[in-house]
């Protein structure tokens, strides 16, 4: 594995070839069967096993279940490819499958084949995240946990998918952002927990039940792959207890705390000199002891033979697995554990105990999803099939979250949306202007069909397409041809961007800037154009655009992330006013002077004024922008007016508190303090313009300056839709504890005693927080 390593091939893949090459292969006759235990029609002696009955409760079941099983038994479901105990009827599973924004061939979990081609493919979440509509969030996550399901029952999937990457979008090189919701830990947050509850929810409603088991993953403080030499398997993140406290951990705790998640995945750096996936605070101290995690802690692939063969955190291969076990890791993507964990017990460093702890977990998530419960056919998902994938309601759903998504970020003169009527011609250009695969980002899977923005487009208007470009990488961009279509078309539509071979999982950016000749593309494209040019940029991360946004040939620009199977019907929707585009973005975009100033390898959040240091995200950062978290147009006009909200909180003392004596500039929670202090802000918003179109309603707080608090932060949020000249109320409940608390140097959540300014739009309200 190491030889394979030192050739550029991640843990991950390297653990899918393995598996590849050494999993028996299956015929296709097998694949109408799904994989699950306890197959009592085949086996009647199975009924009196207490763990095959459904009607026991999980725990007794789980409890009877180990106990039935030796040593070396035990240690095979450790594993992500989980052994088979035939005497009880047990088959093989294979826990690791992926459904990041649909149901992925990443992971050998799943497959494709002809009895199911694809499935519906959504916009990569960076874009839907950019919808801030929660509804959207669930929305997609039953539809995928829908084609899961049907899947399984055909043999082709698995039950325990290992998504959503909730990880901070701190640093806008990460070639793995486009994964994530965006940088801000609130929206990062919601959409966690939405989507975790879309996915796992159970169609009858019981809370104990699970359609398929989510996954938050990458725990915790990762985001750097490949930077300048630095890589994810070696990289130690120095992170204060603040920026802990405040940014990384909040999105696992609303996964874990608000989506109910079924696991969590510990990561492959260290965090302040210990591997995550080796830290008994981090994973029994607070995923399972504070958190209270229902489910079972997973290593990402190979994380634990990278602690010890390449982080060198241990002397022996047993004492990783010891380590890794006692710390609260439960299962292994990979092989380390099966290998050593044996000997870890024979060599008396680990107790039988902590591996029937372990597989404890693990069993009990397969019960609750319905593996030992026979065949799933005869249950709750047992009509789901093959028709219920890339249904038109999916593929509907998946143009929709790109329609929402899809940020407007200028329209000077209002040159958008163009009117198909009047434009007789359209100069499609650009790297992007006709991908396929591009569209759908990584982690990606067999899409029901493409709709490429070409296509899309050309469905309104006449189009002369002109690439402009080989590949997003434009080493020589063919400009004549493009210059000459740009002179003779009614307008102009330029989709440049990046790919997955600008930025991906095992690769991050080293600037801002779009790639090779792009700029220049774009440049002399606009400064020819007959009629107004639309820039279109398709990528996971902000590029430095100045150039074209202070071009006044560039009427309007479009950011579209990575729109999904139906992205180019989404984009032409939006450019010719069938949708009025309403998302906002989910990061800041930076100057190429940050990129030029800043290591990624800082993973301070909070600016230093002593070395210049600018800090990050729009909640710290401090330096200037090319667009804001937040940015997004309308082709239409809303206003906002404050009905509500109070203009005093007072938080009650008992009276021996030392905060009644001394000058407080914040105080600490707790239950007494925190009971029933909350409040409501109440606001209309209206349609002012002349086109429906949906909003997204913000609630920022600035709190008082102290413990090096935010400038800003998100509060909550809201998405209304609105006819012209109609309004509508929104009520934003605030629980003062959570909502206008901070986190101080040490890691602890305090109140900020002071006046805080609530920002709502164009709106400032002030708030003073007294005792």
């Amino acid at each position: 594995m190491h030889t394979l390593r030192t050739n550029n091939l991640s843990p991950c893949l390297l653990t899918l070839l393995v598996l590849l090459v050494s999993w028996p292969a299956r015929s296709s006759s097998q694949s109408g069967d799904p994989v699950f235990a306890c197959d009592v029609d085949t086996d009647p002696s199975l009924k009196g096993l207490p763990f095959c009955d459904p009607s026991r409760a999980v725990p007794d079941r789980v409890a009877d279940l180990v106990g039935r099983l030796s040593l070396d038994e035990k240690i095979t479901f450790l594993v992500n490819g989980a052994g088979n105990v035939t005497r009880l009827g047990i088959p093989h599973y294979e826990w690791w499958s992926e459904a990041l924004h649909g149901v992925s061939y990443v992971g050998p979990g799943t497959r494709f084949s002809p009895l199911v081609p694809g499935a519906t493919s959504f916009p990569q979440v960076i874009l839907t995240a950019a919808s801030f509509n929660t509804t959207l969030f669930e929305t997609i996550g039953k539809a995928v946990s829908t084609e899961a399901r049907a899947m399984h029952n055909v043999g082709l999937a698995g039950l325990t998918f290992w998504s959503p990457n909730v990880n901070i979008f701190r640093d806008p090189r990460w070639g793995r952002g486009q994964e994530t919701p965006g940088e801000d830990p609130t929206l990062s947050g919601k959409y966690g927990s939405g989507y975790v509850r879309g996915l796992q929810g159970s169609d009858d409603g019981s809370p104990d039940k699970l359609k398929v088991a989510a996954c938050c993953k990458h725990y915790t403080a990762y985001d750097i792959d490949n930077w300048k030499g630095v890589d994810r398997y070696h990289f130690n993140a120095i992170v204060t207890q603040q920026d802990m406290g405040d940014t990384f951990q909040p999105p696992f705790e609303s996964c874990v705390l608000d989506g109910n998640v079924a696991s969590v995945m510990c990561s492959y750096n260290q965090v302040n000199g210990k591997p995550t996936c080796a830290d008994p605070d981090l994973l029994k101290g607070v995923i399972r002891g504070q958190w209270k995690l229902n489910g079972y802690i997973v290593s990402d692939c190979d994380s634990v033979e990278v602690f010890f063969n390449s982080q060198h955190y241990t002397k022996t291969p047993e004492e990783a697995a010891t380590i890794a076990i006692s710390s609260g890791l439960d299962l292994d993507c990979g092989t380390f554990l099966g290998q050593h964990t044996s000997g870890a017990v024979k060599a008396g460093l680990l107790n039988e105990s902590a591996i029937d702890n372990a597989i404890s977990n693990n069993f009990a998530t397969l019960m609750r999803l319905g593996f030992f419960d026979g065949d799933p056919r005869k249950r709750l998902y047992g009509k789901l099939g093959p028709s219920d994938v890339c249904t038109p309601a999916n593929q509907e759903l998946a143009q929709e979250a790109a329609r929402q998504g899809i940020v407007l970020l200028q329209n000077t003169a209002g040159s958008l949306p163009l009117s198909p009527s009047t434009i007789k011609s359209l100069a499609v250009i650009g790297p992007n202007a006709n991908v396929t695969k591009t569209m759908i980002g990584n982690y990606e899977g067999t899409p029901c069909g493409y709709v490429t923005p070409l296509q899309g487009l050309s469905l309104s208007v006449p189009t002369i397409y002109v690439p402009g470009c080989a590949n997003v990488a434009c080493q020589t961009a063919q400009i004549d041809d493009a210059k000459k279509a740009a002179a003779s078309a009614d307008a102009t539509i330029l989709v440049v961007g990046a790919d997955q071979s600008i930025e991906r999982e095992g690769l991050d950016r080293v600037d801002l800037l779009l790639p090779g000749q792009q700029p220049l593309l774009i440049s002399e494209v606009a400064n020819v154009s007959k009629g107004p040019v639309i820039l279109v940029i398709m990528s996971g991360g902000g590029f430095d655009i100045s150039f074209a946004k202070s071009n006044d040939k560039v009427k309007s620009i479009l950011w579209v992330g990575y729109p999904g199977e139906k992205g180019g019907a989404a984009i032409a929707d939006v450019i010719f006013g069938q949708h009025n585009p309403s998302g906002k973005l989910p990061m800041t975009w930076y100057p190429q002077s940050f990129a030029n100033k800043v290591p990624m390898t800082n993973m301070n959040m909070r600016p230093d004024p002593v070395t210049g240091y600018p800090g990050r995200t729009y909640r710290f950062y401090t330096g200037e922008t090319v667009y804001k978290f937040g940015d997004g147009l309308s082709y239409t006009d809303f206003s906002h007016q404050l009905v509500e909200a109070p203009a005093l909180v007072t938080v009650p003392l008992e009276e021996t508190h030392e905060c009644r004596s001394s000058q407080c500039k914040s105080i600490s929670i707790n239950d007494q303090i925190c009971s029933n202090l909350a409040f409501s802000i109440h606001l209309k918003v209206r349609n002012t313009g002349r086109m429906s179109g949906a909003h997204t309603v913000f609630l920022f707080s600035s709190p008082p300056a102290v413990h090096n608090s935010p400038q800003k932060h998100l509060l909550a949020f809201e998405k209304v839709f609105l006819d012209p000249s109609s309004e509508t109320s929104v009520r934003f409940p605030v629980d003062v504890c959570e909502n206008l608390s901070i986190v101080d140097e040490f890691g602890s959540r305090k109140v900020a005693l002071g006046p805080h300014v609530l920002r709502i739009g164009d709106l400032e309200h002030s708030l003073e927080v007294r005792l």
